[in-house]
């Protein structure tokens, strides 16, 4: 009988440099469009295309020596075949500056970005299982809960260049609940503000 791959949830760390330069080859950001502002991001009037990626690059390369991973990687035995991306919520410059997705208190809460799936692996799990790593992690970090700002898709399929951000379902089925409806849209649909709280442990 043919064993079934086994997927594992890990934290991105250095070691996982050689994988994930093979996954994001054809993903140009390297998940760094909610890590910087907007004129960061987009600054590249003096600079190639290709100088322009190798710097997303190396910015995403340095940040997995971080306290705080950038993410959590998804493989199917050796192979990587997910990202979750995330970090806490003041790290997130874009997102600091947004005018569309607010800040609505001073928690110190995670915010989930981001999913890739890599093609012939979708629709099997993965982005949840991912998310669910992720909220494992940022519990054992000591963060006091996670935020999301997912697409509510209204029983439509969409794109998954529109669902990277995650569906509010999926959330909800992790336990997160929606908090506020955002004047942020992906695909023209409502994007919301969704919360995960931990409880505080008793000491």
């Amino acid at each position: 009988m043919k064993r079934e791959p086994a997927l594992q949830i890990v934290p991105a760390a250095p070691k996982h440099w050689p994988d994930l330069q093979e996954f994001f080859a054809s993903i140009p950001c390297h998940c760094q469009y909610w890590r910087v502002s907007s004129s960061e991001y987009g600054r590249n009037t003096k600079a190639s295309l290709a100088e322009w990626v190798k710097l997303r690059q190396a910015t995403l390369r340095t940040s997995l020596k971080d306290e705080t991973p950038p993410g959590v990687l998804a493989y199917l035995d050796d192979q990587l075949v997910g990202w979750c991306g995330f970090g806490p919520r003041p790290h997130m410059e874009r997102l600091v500056r947004s005018k569309t997705i607010p800040k609505i208190d001073d928690q110190p809460v995670w915010s989930v970005v981001c999913f890739i799936v890599r093609t012939g692996f979708r629709r099997r799990g993965i982005a949840a299982a991912a998310l669910q790593g992720a909220v494992d992690l940022a519990r054992q970090h000591g963060a006091p809960g996670l935020e999301a700002y997912p697409v509510d898709p209204k029983g439509a399929r969409i794109s998954t260049a529109f669902a990277y951000v995650g569906t509010t379902g999926m959330f909800e089925r992790a336990g997160f609940k929606r908090v506020m409806l955002t004047d942020s849209t992906s695909a023209k649909l409502p994007r919301w503000l969704m919360r995960l709280m931990f409880k505080k442990q008793r000491s």
